[in-house]
C-alpha cells in the first residue's frame, strides 16, 4: 500500500488544536500554536485562536490565554466575543476578577455585543474573588439588556456578599432586580 504524504493545513491544525481543548491538553495546543507559525501558516481567529485560548482556559492558564489574545491584537487580528469569552472564563479560573472586568471592557470598547456567556464569565469571576457589588452591577445590566443569567445563585448568595450588604437593603434589592 502506498504512503501518502499530506501536508497539515489550517484546518487539520484548528483539528488538533479543538481536540486538545476538549480534552484540557493546553500544552499540546500551544504546541500546534506554535507549529502552525513554524509552518507558515496563518491561524485564524475563530478556531485557532478561540480553541487555543479555551485550552488554556481549561487548562487553568489564565496567563497563556491572555497571552493569545494579546498576540491577536498584534496581529490586528479582528477579535470577537467568543475569544474575550473564553479569556474572561481564563481570568474566572485564575481568580483574576479584575482582569475579567477589562477584558469586559474592551469588549465594549471594541463595539463587539456583549452577551450572555460575557456576563456570567464576568460575574462568575467577580463572586469568586469576594466582589459582590461589582458581580451585583453585572447582573443589573444584564437584566437592563433583556439577558436571562445563568450563573448559579452561589455566586451572589454567598455568605461574604449577604455580610458585607447587610442593613443596606442591598442584598434585598438584589434579589428583586430580575423580577
Amino acid at each position: 500500500m502506498w504512503r501518502a504524504r499530506v501536508k497539515a493545513n489550517v484546518v487539520s491544525y484548528n483539528a488538533g488544536i479543538s481536540a486538545c481543548e476538549k480534552g484540557a491538553r493546553w500544552q499540546q495546543a500551544l504546541g500546534l500554536f506554535c507549529d502552525m507559525w513554524e509552518a507558515k501558516l496563518k491561524p485564524d481567529v475563530i478556531f485557532s485562536y478561540s480553541s487555543g485560548i479555551s485550552a488554556c482556559e481549561k487548562g487553568e492558564q489564565w496567563q497563556w490565554a491572555l497571552s493569545l489574545l494579546r498576540e491577536m491584537w498584534k496581529a490586528e487580528m479582528e477579535t470577537t466575543a467568543i475569544s474575550y469569552n473564553a479569556g474572561i472564563s481564563a481570568c474566572q479560573k485564575g481568580e483574576q476578577w479584575q482582569r475579567a472586568l477589562t477584558l469586559l471592557s474592551e469588549i465594549w470598547e471594541a463595539k463587539l455585543k456583549l452577551n450572555v456567556i460575557s456576563y456570567n464569565a464576568g460575574i462568575s469571576a467577580c463572586g469568586h474573588g469576594d466582589q459582590w457589588q461589582r458581580a451585583l452591577a453585572l447582573l443589573r445590566e444584564m437584566w437592563e439588556a433583556k439577558m436571562e443569567p445563568t450563573v448559579s445563585a452561589t455566586v451572589l448568595g454567598s455568605a461574604p456578599a449577604r455580610r458585607a450588604s447587610s442593613g443596606s437593603g442591598l442584598w434585598r434589592c438584589s434579589a428583586k432586580c430580575g423580577k
